[in-house]
């Protein structure tokens, strides 16, 4: 199995069908042996029964992994890459902000082995942003940056923790989110800590990125659930220190 994507998906009926067809899309185009792992974080609506129905090519795989509740992103996006089987395991976010094209530029990062994670990133000066967000979520980005930064001390090089297009070496991913504890958006953050504990090295390419209005980030209620998880992602690393870190590479 070449790669594995994992979709994690809230109510997303109406587009989820499109995410497995341009998935599917991409790695018949590219020869790719893989999977489709799409995680119903507890949808209301009929996003699971979507993504049964949707068609697409012999050779690819696909799997809907229903969860009764609601948990949170972090829950999806870990239970899809737990049952990966991919030698490379990637997950994209809902809606095709990012075209799938984009991550073979992360995939040759890992292939070349320059690294053992691959984000993509809007922020770098090649990436494309072809519609952009609207000025109350890029202060709440920035504001977030800063915040976990200062109290998380995330690498600076990182110019996008989340942005909803990462690729791993498959083993490394199942070994990160095998032991992740986070349910919700701060998982990301939670990842990358370990990684760098681990010296994983984790490397950044552009992206064509289009801002998907119908988001499930809200600048209004998502503040208050996000520093409850930073307080307790502190704590958990705090008490995690037995933690042997590899020897860093490179």
């Amino acid at each position: 199995m070449d790669l594995s994507i994992v979709i994690p998906a809230l109510d997303e009926g109406k587009k989820i069908g499109r995410d497995i067809e341009a998935a599917a899309e991409f790695l018949t185009a590219h020869d790719l042996q893989g999977e489709i792992i799409v995680v119903d974080d507890g949808s209301r609506d009929d996003t699971a029964e979507a993504a049964g129905k949707t068609l697409i090519p012999p050779g690819v795989e696909r799997r809907v992994i229903r969860c009764d509740e609601h948990h949170g992103k972090g829950y999806a996006v870990r239970t899809g890459i737990n049952a990966s089987a991919g030698t490379y395991v990637m997950f994209a976010d809902c809606g095709l902000c990012i075209a799938y094209g984009n991550v073979l530029q992360g995939l040759e990062l890992l292939r070349d082995d320059r690294c053992e994670i691959a984000h993509g990133s809007r922020r770098l000066i090649e990436s494309d942003i072809l519609r952009d967000q609207p000025w109350h979520r890029r202060a709440f980005s920035r504001g977030f940056k800063a915040v976990v930064r200062f109290l998380l001390h995330v690498p600076r090089k990182l110019t996008d923790t989340q942005c909803g297009f990462k690729v791993y070496k498959g083993e490394v991913a199942r070994e990160l989110y095998g032991e992740c504890v986070t349910d919700g958006f701060m998982f990301d953050i939670e990842i990358i800590l370990r990684a760098v504990r681990r010296g994983y090295r984790i490397e950044e390419f552009p992206v064509e990125w289009t801002c998907d209005p119908d988001s499930r980030l809200s600048v209004t209620r998502t503040p208050w659930p996000v520093l409850a998880e930073l307080r307790a992602l502190r704590r958990v690393l705090a008490e995690d220190n037995d933690i042997p870190a590899k020897r860093r590479r490179g």
